[in-house]
């Protein structure tokens, strides 16, 4: 009965790390979200007139690093 538990929380474990271990390729969509964004309060920062078309770029560049994580 003890083996049996042992191997239970092995494999509940195994998914655990598993599960952390997917969520990786995640980094570098999490890292152009912020790349763009950052550019936007720069750029609006520097040029206000600009928000509008500022922000229509950065939801387009959102689009695509979102994109680049669920591929």
């Amino acid at each position: 009965m003890n083996g049996s538990r042992c191997n239970n929380t092995l494999t509940e474990s195994s998914k655990i790390l598993a599960a952390g271990i997917a969520t990786t390729g995640l980094i570098g969509a999490g890292v152009g979200i912020g790349v763009v964004f950052g550019s936007l309060i720069l750029g609006v920062a520097r040029n206000p007139s600009l928000r509008g078309q500022l922000f229509t770029y950065a939801i387009l560049g959102f689009a695509f690093s979102e994109a680049t994580g669920l591929k």
